[in-house]
């Protein structure tokens, strides 16, 4: 009743923000594995799998090495290794990365660093002309 828009109540009663964001701040090293079902951040320095259920920042001065799963991305620091992303994947100029590519969509601005293998899925583009057509000429 008093909620703000951006809250919800889960099966426990209690009451969750739909806007969180997590995040790793510079200076901190993580060797592991991270499981974030919201948006995360990471200025420090990550060894291991990320798979996140929303975007991903690594920011100008973060650093990951091994494996991301993710909706989007946005790179301005340093990443190597392989990189799902199911939609948008943004390269800053900033940002270097080293390894293998999946995404849907993909935006690399002047002067980022992208060493990579990319597989691209993209939108499926329907025919100008019907298969019928093309049959009879």
């Amino acid at each position: 009743m008093f909620g703000s828009k951006n809250e919800k109540q889960n099966n426990n009663g209690a009451v969750t923000s739909t806007n969180v964001s997590n995040s790793i701040v510079e200076g901190t090293s993580i060797i592991g594995n991270i499981t974030a079902s919201n948006d995360i951040r990471i200025d420090g320095a990550l060894q291991g799998k990320l798979h996140c259920n929303g975007r991903v920042i690594i920011g100008p001065q973060g650093k990951i090495e091994g494996d991301i799963t993710c909706i989007n991305a946005i790179i301005e620091g340093s990443f190597t290794g392989n990189l799902n992303v199911k939609e948008l994947l943004t390269v800053k100029e900033t940002g270097v990365i080293n390894g293998d590519i999946n995404c849907d969509k993909l935006f690399i601005q002047t002067g980022a660093i992208f060493n990579v293998t990319c597989s691209m899925s993209g939108q499926k583009l329907k025919p100008l002309v019907p298969k019928e057509q093309v049959a009879k000429v």
